[in-house]
């Protein structure tokens, strides 16, 4: 099948230095991509080099043909909606901001109103028609601009960090929202932000940025689950990183020195005497009075002693001192049947599984 986006070689400079540099890059027919990546690491950029906003080298197809020689920049242009982090509005009520698109396209009287009443649907705003743009809160600003963008029926929108400075039950609700809307009409999106909630909620695939390159990209749980390197690892929110050595393998395991005393048993292809990083996910540790059983299932089963505890508002993060440092979520619940606390000993467990390898 025809990908909807390609690009190869793409690269954008500045001064004659390379700021942005994407040798490959492929998005299916209704597929959402999300960019992720701290500020400044080029997903802007990128997103503007897309739009034909920002000049650059290399090529760009859109169904196949190349835009610029197969296909022109208008006609592509056509075919793409963006939405900026800041909504961008008129100084005009909401139903000319939405009809914006569609009367730059020619269109007119009742296409013009079937438009855009559908585009108020899919966002839910149809009460705030005639509202001017001036009165609307931030959270409605943001759903009129994309109802702008949907007004035009495009084939690929793209997105800047379009949830941003907004509360977060407002965001959670127009995330879904906008869900919702890209499997209805099958629209693909390319996504730019720093928050891995919103890569959850949203993307198939993910890509993690740094510096201008895209340095890790796949399906968002195997992003989530098994990063490329400690950079990837600590921007999708693992934050135990244990450099270790495999001691031994054995029935389809291997086991993996991590301090002195400690051996964590682990899955992957490494050969003995190989350095390793271990990285765990927090959601993948159990804990447990000490001195309780250990579950049947978890291959690793640790003593230790709380450090912190802290609230991250619907779960808590622990931080052990198991001969190194393990970060567990847990719940409120949790928290107080098992009275956590600072100095307190515990019992942590996780399986095998949950131990993700990358060679140091």
């Amino acid at each position: 099948m025809i990908p909807l986006l390609e690009a190869s070689e793409l690269r954008v400079q500045r001064g004659g230095v390379t700021v942005l540099y994407l040798p490959s890059f492929t998005l299916g027919e209704g597929e959402t991509i999300c960019l992720l990546g701290p500020n400044g690491a080029g997903k802007t950029s990128l997103l503007l080099a897309f739009t034909h906003l920002l000049p650059f080298s290399g090529v760009l197809r859109f169904r196949g043909k190349r835009v610029n020689e197969e296909m022109g920049e208008l006609e592509y242009r056509r075919k793409t909606a963006t939405v900026f982090q800041d909504p961008l509005l008129l100084d005009a009520n909401v139903y000319e901001n939405v009809a914006l698109g569609l009367k730059l396209r020619g269109l007119k009287g009742g296409e013009v109103r079937r438009r855009v009443g559908m585009a108020l649907e899919y966002f839910g705003i149809q009460p705030l028609a005639s509202r001017h743009a001036r009165k609307l809160s931030g959270g409605e600003a943001k759903r009129v601009s994309l109802a702008r963008a949907f007004a035009v029926s495009p084939e690929l929108v793209f997105l800047d960090e379009p949830f941003s400075s907004l509360d977060p039950p407002t965001r959670e609700d127009l995330l879904h929202d906008l869900k919702r809307v890209l499997k209805e009409t099958k629209t693909g999106a390319i996504v730019a932000t720093h928050d891995r909630l919103e890569a959850l909620i949203l993307s198939e695939k993910m890509g993690v940025m740094r510096a201008g390159q895209i340095i890790q990209m796949g399906p968002t749980q195997e992003v989530m689950n098994k990063p490329a390197n400690e950079f990837v690892a600590s921007f999708v929110g693992i934050e135990t990183t244990i450099p270790g050595e495999v001691v031994e393998t054995a029935n389809g395991l291997l086991y993996v020195r991590v301090s002195g005393s400690v051996t964590l048993a682990a899955v992957g292809s490494f050969r003995r005497g190989e350095k390793v990083f271990c990285f765990i996910r927090p959601e993948h540790v159990t804990l447990m009075p000490a001195g309780l059983q250990f579950p049947a299932s978890a291959r690793n089963n640790l003593s230790g002693e709380i450090l912190e505890i802290g609230s991250l508002g619907i779960v808590y993060r622990v931080v052990i001192d198991c001969g190194f440092l393990l970060h567990a979520m847990v719940t409120p619940q949790s928290v107080e049947e098992m009275e956590l606390r600072p100095g307190k000993a515990i019992s942590a467990s996780f399986k095998a599984t949950a131990v993700h390898l990358v060679k140091a």
